[in-house]
C-alpha cells in the first residue's frame, strides 16, 4: 500500500503546528516529496524543469489576476469604513419599515458581494458590521444570522441581474 499521500499530510500538519508559513510548507514539503521521489525512481526530474513555465502559465492568466485586486477592494472597504457608513445610513432609511432593518443588511451585503469578489471576508464583514445593530435592535439571533448569510447567496447573482437589466 502506498503510504505517501498520508506521510505528506503528516508533515504539513507537522510544519504547520510547528509554526512556518503555509506557503513554505505547502511549497517545501511537495519539493520534500518530490526529492525522495527521484530518489526512489518514481518521479520524473523533468515534471520539476516544467514548473517555471506553468508558473508563468498562471502569473499571466487575466482571470487569475483578479483575485488579488477583489480581495484589496474588500480590505479597502473594511478599512475605510465606507461598508460600515453604508450600513448605517440604509439602515436610517428602512429603519422605520417592518423588516427594514434586514432589507438594509442584505441590500449592503449584495453591493458588498458583488464589488469584492464573493469572498468570505465579506460575510465575515457584515457579520462584524450588521450583528451588533441587528441584536441591538431585539432581534432574534436566528433572524440575524439568517439575514446576514441571505447576501452571500444573493450577491453571486447581482451582477448577472444587474447585466439581464442592462442588455434588456
Amino acid at each position: 500500500m502506498d503510504y505517501a499521500a498520508l506521510l505528506m499530510f503528516l508533515a504539513v500538519f507537522g510544519f504547520l503546528l510547528l509554526g512556518y508559513p503555509v506557503a513554505l510548507t505547502l511549497a517545501g514539503t511537495a519539493l520534500i516529496a518530490a526529492g525522495f521521489g527521484i530518489l526512489a525512481g518514481h518521479f520524473d526530474l523533468a515534471f520539476l524543469y516544467a514548473m517555471p513555465n506553468r508558473l508563468y502559465g498562471i502569473m499571466t492568466n487575466q482571470t487569475l489576476i483578479a483575485v488579488p485586486l477583489f480581495v484589496l477592494m474588500g480590505v479597502i472597504l473594511e478599512r475605510s469604513r465606507i461598508a460600515e457608513d453604508l450600513l448605517d445610513g440604509m439602515t436610517r432609511a428602512f429603519g422605520r419599515m417592518p423588516g427594514g432593518l434586514g432589507l438594509a443588511v442584505c441590500l449592503v451585503g449584495m453591493m458588498m458581494a458583488a464589488s469584492t469578489g464573493i469572498v468570505g471576508a465579506t460575510v465575515v464583514t457584515m457579520g462584524l458590521m450588521a450583528l451588533p445593530t441587528m441584536l441591538g435592535a431585539q432581534l432574534s439571533g436566528q433572524c440575524c444570522y439568517g439575514h446576514n448569510l441571505r447576501h452571500r447567496h444573493l450577491g453571486p447573482d447581482y451582477p448577472a441581474i444587474d447585466r439581464l437589466g442592462a442588455s434588456g
